[in-house]
């Protein structure tokens, strides 16, 4: 096996791994409110700062698609297309562009800077929440107000934990230098 295809091989293990553990986040879930926080945020961005941009979008359309055609890995273990276009379907397609995101910080900055890991992490914040809340809102003819106190507000700690969270983590990979690519 050559250099190149054991780096491929390296590569699409680590893509099918982070889609599995974003589909395993849904049920690592803390009961809070009427809607649970879950931990499939944090997942999204790890994958795209661990994989880069496209790779972390590779990922995140591998869980959809996991969830698309049946298997359980939206929260609460449902599944279906029903599921993907219902309330929120916002906040799923918006993990795509947030993935898209983190996966910039680490185009722009190969070691992750915290600062550059941040600054992308909260612009991904604001691509899940602003995709997730619209849809939110015309799905349930919500007003906006509405729309950002039961889809938004509740979220916005925990998320900036999991950024946190994530950066860190990803840090950690580089320094140990197992991350795709680094070799």
């Amino acid at each position: 096996m050559t250099n190149d295809s054991l780096m491929d091989l390296h590569q699409l293990v680590w893509t099918a791994l982070m889609a599995a553990l974003i589909g395993a986040g849904a049920y690592l879930v803390v009961p809070i409110g009427p809607v649970p926080v879950s931990m499939q945020p944090f997942f999204i961005f790890l994958a795209g700062y661990i994989l880069g941009p496209k790779r972390g979008v590779l990922a995140v359309g591998l869980y959809l698609l996991a969830g698309t055609i049946g298997l359980p890995v939206f929260s609460g273990g449902k599944s279906g297309l029903g599921h993907l276009i219902g309330p929120t379907g916002g906040y799923l397609f918006g993990f795509v562009i947030s993935a898209w995101m983190c996966g910039m910080a680490r185009k722009t900055s190969p070691n992750l800077h915290w600062v550059m890991g941040l600054i992308w992490g909260l612009g991904a914040l604001l691509a899940v929440y602003s995709t997730g809340a619209a849809w939110l809102k015309f799905a349930l003819d919500l007003s906006w107000h509405k729309a950002f106190l039961a889809g938004v507000a509740p979220f916005i700690p925990w998320d900036a934990i999991k950024i946190v969270a994530a950066v860190a983590c990803c840090k950690y990979l580089i320094r140990l230098n197992l991350l795709p690519g680094q070799r």
